[in-house]
């Protein structure tokens, strides 16, 4: 008799279910990660929206208290008359003269100009948007001579210096509260709002002109000094052959923009104090020029890209850094699905797909709270509550699942580490981008070394200790 077969022979090992598989349960959490993506989109969006919606409040505000104060100025207008003889001859009348006479205006910029500012900043409020506004006084002094256009004028042409102008171009009319001081050549001027076409092709310069017989053999001096306000920033147009601008401002970020950066300033808690001298060598605009009947100069000047000045820079404001927060949220969803997924295989405790869209879905809630918190209190205090809220929350979850404090606890330690890393990147601006990558290389090591035994076909462990953590 043939000897007994094993009772193993003639049995053939059933084969596992592709639903069961390691391979589809990763392919799973690919495809919810992906699904995750459509509401991260959405909140980022919302997060445009609201920033849009603050910065119309903030333009809402500036407008009624004087926008952005911009001083183009001060520039002498100077009115030029060339006559023009012209002969014709006819057999009826003879040689006949005619006289035609054509109006010009000669701009001339101050061979110096002296800029001072002494301003007080603060925060006003409209709901729950708030912008910088500033107000204090504007100093111009300085001194206008002819001695570098009057060889331009040709034999033709007169000047009446008598019928000059100072012109002071500003980009909103309420930028000015009252004029404390305005003296020329020891004279006190009359000023009235109007450019007197300050220059043509800007139409959106504001200004206040002044009548102000000009001295044509002589030096010509001025000290004008205003009470302004504004928000958000200051400029000023290097206008003088040699052009010096001190600013200082009770904001302790301010942010140096424009064409000329300051020669040098300081900062502080209580604000900044900047200093500049600009020569008229380093900017595109000329000494003097001369404009037609109908204030069209024939030549470019591109006054914006000469401006020079300063940013009350809000410095990381709650939307910006929201922003680079959702940057950052598929992180949030790989790191805690993988965590999930290994307490699984260590637990050999199944955890349906659906379980894994909800933890996700409270990761991308985390935003949410963290924008609409914000707004209301400062980023810090709300990057705590809904950090805490969140990794409270995933952890009481996990031990739902897992059955275990223990294990639960690695699901805590994990979102409190993430948020952690997630809050220095975010303050570090400079350092974000290596932060970031030094913390995904981190993960990608710490993930390669936890599943450096695991046999992916059977989600086991391989060695002498099986399905232990």
């Amino acid at each position: 008799m043939p000897d007994q077969l094993p009772s193993e022979y003639g049995k053939t090992k059933k084969p596992q279910s592709i639903t069961t598989s390691g391979g589809f349960k990763i392919g799973i959490l690919v495809v919810l990660i992906l699904i995750l993506l459509i509401p991260i989109v959405m909140i980022r969006s919302l997060i445009n929206e609201r920033s849009h919606r603050a910065g119309d409040a903030e333009e809402s505000i500036m407008e009624a208290w004087g926008s952005e104060f911009t001083l183009y100025g001060p520039v002498v207008r100077i009115p030029v008359v060339e006559r023009e003889e012209i002969k014709t001859k006819t057999e009826k009348e003879g040689e006949k003269i005619e006289i035609i006479t054509r109006n010009y205006a000669l701009w001339i910029t101050p061979k110096n100009v002296n800029i001072q500012t002494d301003l007080s900043a603060q925060k006003k409020r409209r709901g729950i948007f708030s912008v910088a506004l500033f107000s204090g006084n504007v100093s111009l002094s300085g001194n206008f001579t002819l001695e570098r256009a009057k060889d331009e004028l040709k034999q033709n042409q007169t000047m009446y210096p008598e019928q000059a102008e100072i012109i002071i171009g500003l980009a909103s009319q309420k930028g000015i509260r009252r004029i404390i001081k305005a003296d020329w050549n020891g004279s006190e001027l009359f000023f009235k709002p109007g450019n007197r076409n300050f220059w043509s092709g800007y139409s959106t310069i504001d200004g206040i002109n002044a009548a102000s017989p000009f001295n044509a053999t002589g030096v010509n001096t001025f000290d004008f000094q205003f009470a302004v306000q504004g928000g958000k920033s200051i400029r000023a147009l290097p206008i003088g052959e040699i052009t010096q601008a001190h600013v200082q401002a009770g904001w302790p970020s301010p942010s140096f923009q424009g064409g000329f950066l300051p020669t040098t300033y300081t900062l502080s808690e209580n604000g900044f104090d900047a200093e500049w001298e600009i020569s008229y060598l380093s900017r595109s605009i000329p000494l003097f020029w001369f404009t037609n009947e109908r204030g069209e100069y024939e030549g470019k000047m591109y006054l914006k890209g000469e401006l020079f000045g300063v940013d009350f820079f809000k410095p990381l404001d709650h939307y910006t850094l929201n922003e680079r927060a959702v940057k950052y949220a598929v992180l949030f969803l790989v790191i805690p699905f993988l965590t999930l997924f290994f307490l699984e295989v260590f637990s050999q405790k199944s955890i349906h797909p659906a379980q894994y869209l909800l933890s996700g879905l409270a990761n991308i809630i985390f935003y949410l709270l963290l924008l609409s918190i914000s707004e209301h209190l400062s980023f810090s205090v709300a990057y705590l509550i809904a950090s805490a809220a969140l990794t409270g929350m995933m952890t009481l979850y996990a031990r739902s699942l897992v059955e275990t404090w223990a294990r639960s606890a690695y699901m805590g330690l994990v979102m409190a580490l993430l948020y952690l890393i997630l809050y220095l990147t975010l303050n570090a601006e400079d350092w974000a981008l290596l932060i970031g990558s030094i913390v995904a290389f981190m993960i990608t090591g710490v993930v390669m070394f936890l599943t450096r035994k695991l046999d992916w076909s059977n989600l086991n462990i391989k060695g002498d200790k099986q399905n232990s953590a």
